[in-house]
């Protein structure tokens, strides 16, 4: 076996695509050529003749620079006609006999489809994440804003804002454990309610319609539940040795709209002076930030001796 047989032989395990053209850019010989390129017969013809007209406009014009200067071209094209569209990546050389005079062009082409597949797949992860992070950074940049707001020193405030950054963060990790698709309303009622009431006695018992959240419900709705788990804790019912606290669910049409929304209502016995008579953060986030974020409506009625909080989420925002 000659050398020419057997590099060609290997060749043909490759898959790698070579071309061999003489100086007028005809095609002399091929190996691998695909079947959609001219039937798999491409020998004669010129790059015109089989390559997608894109490409072929770009390779001759390459391959006629080749001829003149003798240095390798490159370049990358798609072929939009094939099934499913096949990307390549293209390298062109001269071939010189031992006078240096070239006798023609050697073309080798590689298929890189599911190279730019990643690619495009990985860009589309980064803007993602780079999209989700701004909307969670702007999470942030407002809890840190209000809650030094409605807090009277540096101390009170490191205390409430880092519950608020550890709900936020118990939150996250349920979304990024779906791969970004969301949670489960019941996870992320025991996810917020757990951090407190482990083996304290008291409970939260959720009742109705468990839903799967989209990230940003997710994200808002954990916060409402770390506000009002963290009021009951102060002067409600979880305050007290064995408090009770009904949290329900349910999916029903409201005000005439054509899909169900999500009813979510907290219901407790407590002594919820000092959250009327003092305006915080707590009630700024229960009825104005997480209903707003969700495009919902969220009303908050604190009596003598009860509390309860009515969260209208539309359907947008979950999936039953």
């Amino acid at each position: 076996m000659d050398v020419r047989r057997g590099l060609l032989r290997a060749l043909r395990n490759t898959g790698i695509i070579v071309i061999y053209q003489t100086p007028d850019l005809r095609v002399r010989w091929a190996q691998n050529i695909p079947e959609g390129w001219a039937q798999g017969d491409v020998a004669g013809r010129t790059d015109g003749e089989f390559l997608p007209p894109l490409a072929s406009e770009r390779a001759l014009e390459l391959k006629r620079a080749v001829l003149a200067s003798g240095v390798q071209e490159t370049m990358e094209f798609r072929d939009s006609v094939a099934e499913g569209a096949r990307w390549y990546d293209m390298w062109i050389d001269a071939d010189h006999d031992d006078d240096g005079v070239i006798q023609g062009i050697v073309t080798t082409i590689v298929e890189v489809t599911e190279r730019k597949n990643r690619e495009q797949t990985l860009r589309t992860l980064l803007r993602e994440v780079s999209h989700r992070s701004k909307n969670l950074l702007a999470i942030i940049q407002a809890i840190a804003t209000q809650t030094g707001r409605y807090s009277s020193g540096i101390e009170t405030f490191l205390e409430r804002f880092r519950g608020r950054l550890q709900s936020l963060a118990s939150s996250q990790d349920l979304v990024t454990s779906s791969n970004w698709r969301g949670a489960m309303l019941s996870e992320l009622v025991d996810g917020q309610v757990n951090r407190f009431l482990t083996d304290s006695g008291n409970e939260v018992r959720f009742d109705g319609n468990d839903v799967y959240l989209n990230p940003n419900a997710a994200l808002h709705i954990g916060l409402a539940l770390h506000e009002l788990v963290v009021n009951s804790l102060s002067h409600g019912a979880l305050s007290k040795p064995n408090g009770r606290v009904i949290l329900t669910s349910q999916i029903e049409k409201t005000n005439g709209e054509a899909a169900p929304s999500l009813i979510l209502q907290w219901c407790e016995e407590t002594d919820a002076r000092e959250m009327r008579e003092e305006r915080r953060f707590g009630s700024v986030a229960l009825e104005r930030v997480v209903p707003l974020s969700l495009d919902g409506k969220a009303q908050l009625s604190v009596g003598d001796k009860r509390l309860d909080y009515r969260l209208v989420v539309p359907a947008a925002n979950f999936e039953s």
